[in-house]
């Protein structure tokens, strides 16, 4: 469970995003007060009409006054609301939307082991639902919490006006009110938050589900899987229902305690009226008041709720933009004045923050000369795919340094790293958009990269994108529906293992890096593939510094040197044949090495298929 902050502390955080809308929300919060007072002055006009011209004989021209005065203050009242609408609808949208893109922003600035810690329904919940609660909040129950509470504090000082002994009892009736409000504050708000991180994670657990769709039915998992989400949905119920249940008293307690003051006012009303001491209109009046004033204390137990709903909200909100992103470039970034590409690692070590003494990778000293291709070969689990994502600075070393022609990763500005090396790893991801858009993500000059080179002709970037398909063998995206341009679906889903695989390669060749990490690119594709696949990177890779993980020796076979990790060490570097002939490790990792292609999608349509027969 999150620490709780004080309400007034959560709300104060919202300040700088509403300030340039402040005036539009102060005249809304005007105009539905001043609605508020139109009502209260209905009964005053009720008060006077009774007095001073309900008696026998009297004429009838004043009922008529008084009625057409009622009319017009009912119109006024009206016509105030929707200017409180118009007002701040339109502002409390804008600033839910900038919230939004800057809750975007800051996630795709922060590191991946943030992402590793955070579900993506989590960080979902929060980004759609969180902000559009609080838009909600902002445009409407803010506002009417002022306008309730300062209708309320009006109108007993205008029934104080009227009969001091009945505005007491009515007085009277607030202080059981004002105590349980602060137990509902205080139980109502950890309840509040609890039901809005059980949101996240179920929308985590329908996320995976859905992208993970083929492996449970492979693997017949679809009971299993609706029975944990059941769980998860039945807590989320009783949690809902335990909100339900805390708001449910408390509005029982606001509306019977002023109903109970109401009846016992009413007696006492009747005798002070009998005895001469109270006026028939001011009576009269007197209700009227409060029953304008007992709707906006019904209405609090709701507007409450919303308020400590909201401030859950903002917590959770603030959670995320209060992380700090600690990959970030130095206020005066460097790099090489002449960029060759060659990589050096110099005693790098790695472990994750939550097990610092654990270390994944020690004492790495490993240098690629401009150029090179080096394979890097290890048993699972020896950090190689870890090694790798250090070069982009996914991940940052925890000790030693790694450095591009004599400059600390660090040094250089993120953005300009980023667009010096390019990736693409085994586990391959795709965006919901065209093949075209893919491939281009990283091209220098498509507006997509931030290497800082200006903008390119759409011929150049279709030559760019024609070579990166070319050398990835990617050539089945022409024969799709709408060639380069069709839409591929979330994640890539529609397309198998080899081809996302040719599409995240095109997509790293399209970058044009001077450095390029690989993580084992060709793991799905078939032999006659892979073929092609390396005698067009061999072309392609003769002037860029290439680090490939290699899972098969034909991987191997592409590079110019091989580097044995071993238990989170360089334990050899050398040639493919050296290591062979000198190494009994190299020889036994080899020969345990992948001899095929792995495509797990196929793999997993074929076991669906065989389930269905059956």
């Amino acid at each position: 469970m999150a620490k709780q902050t004080p309400f007034f502390t959560s709300i104060s955080r919202l300040y700088p995003h509403v300030r340039p809308i402040l005036p539009r929300l102060v005249m809304g919060l005007a105009c539905a007060l001043l609605a508020s007072v139109v009502a209260l002055a209905i009964p005053q006009v009720l008060r006077v009409l009774i007095n001073e011209s309900l008696k026998p004989g009297g004429s009838s021209r004043p009922v008529w006054i008084a009625s057409l005065v009622i009319l017009g203050l009912g119109i006024a009242e009206a016509g105030l609301v929707a200017l409180r609408r118009q007002f701040v609808i339109n502002p409390a949208t804008t600033v839910e939307a900038r919230m939004r893109v800057s809750l975007y922003g800051h996630l795709q600035d922060l590191t991946v082991s943030f992402h590793d810690r955070w579900g993506s329904g989590q960080l979902l919940s929060r980004a759609m639902t969180d902000l559009n609660f609080l838009r909600r909040w902002m445009a409407f129950g803010a506002i009417m919490l002022v306008v309730t509470t300062l209708t309320v504090v009006i109108g007993v000082v205008v029934m104080f006006s009227m009969s001091w002994q009945l505005a007491l009892i009515f007085l009277a009736a607030a202080v059981p009110i004002m105590v349980y409000g602060f137990r509902f504050r205080a139980r109502f708000s950890k309840v509040t938050r609890r039901s809005q991180d059980l949101t996240g994670d179920l929308a985590t657990t329908v996320e995976e589900s859905v992208h993970g769709i083929r492996v449970l039915k492979a693997f017949g998992r679809g009971r299993e899987a609706l029975e944990n989400f059941n769980e998860q949905a039945e807590e989320l119920r009783r949690t809902e229902i335990a909100k339900a249940r805390h708001l449910a008293v408390f509005s029982l307690v606001v509306t019977l305690l002023p109903e109970l003051a109401l009846g016992a006012g009413l007696v006492v009303g009747v005798v002070l009226a009998a005895r001469g001491e109270l006026s028939i209109g001011a009576l009269v009046a007197f209700f009227a008041t409060a029953a304008v004033i007992a709707a906006p204390v019904e209405f609090s137990g709701m507007l409450l709720a919303m308020a400590f709903t909201a401030k859950a909200a903002l917590d959770r909100h603030f959670e995320v933009m209060d992380s700090v992103n600690t990959i970030a470039s130095p206020e005066s970034p460097r790099r090489p004045a002449v960029l060759k590409g060659a990589l050096s690692f110099n005693h790098a070590g790695f472990a994750f923050e939550d097990a610092p003494d654990k270390p994944i990778l020690k004492d790495i000293t490993l240098d690629i000369r401009p150029g090179e291709t080096m394979a890097l070969v290890g048993i699972t689990g020896s950090g190689k795919s870890t090694l790798l994502q250090l070069v982009p600075r996914l991940y940052d070393v925890t000790q030693g340094s790694i450095s591009i022609d004599g400059v600390d990763l660090r040094d250089f500005s993120v953005e300009d790293l980023r667009g010096v090396v390019a990736v693409a790893f085994e586990d391959t991801t795709l965006f919901s958009s065209s093949v075209r858009d893919n491939v281009l993500l990283g091209a220098p000059g498509s507006g997509a990269a931030g290497n800082g080179s200006g903008g390119r002709s759409a011929e150049a970037l279709e030559e760019v994108l024609a070579e990166a398909l070319d050398v990835a063998q990617a050539h089945f995206a022409y024969s799709l529906p709408a060639g380069v341009d069709t839409l591929i679906g979330e994640e890539g889903l529609s397309l198998s293992g080899g081809q996302r695989q040719r599409i995240a390669l095109a997509r790293a060749i399209a970058a044009q890096p001077r450095v390029l990490v690989l993580d084992d690119p060709l793991s799905a594709l078939d032999v006659h593939t892979e073929e092609r696949v390396e005698a067009r990177l061999r072309e392609v890779l003769a002037g860029t510094t290439t680090l490939i993980v290699a899972h098969r020796p034909s991987t191997v076979a592409l590079a110019d040197r091989v580097a044995l990790l071993e238990d989170g060490r360089i334990a050899a570097v050398g040639t493919h044949a050296r290591l062979l002939a000198e190494n009994s490790h190299y020889r036994h990792i080899i020969a345990s090495l992948d001899r095929g292609p792995r495509d797990l999608d196929s793999e997993l349509s074929a076991l669906e298929a065989e389930e269905i027969s059956q």
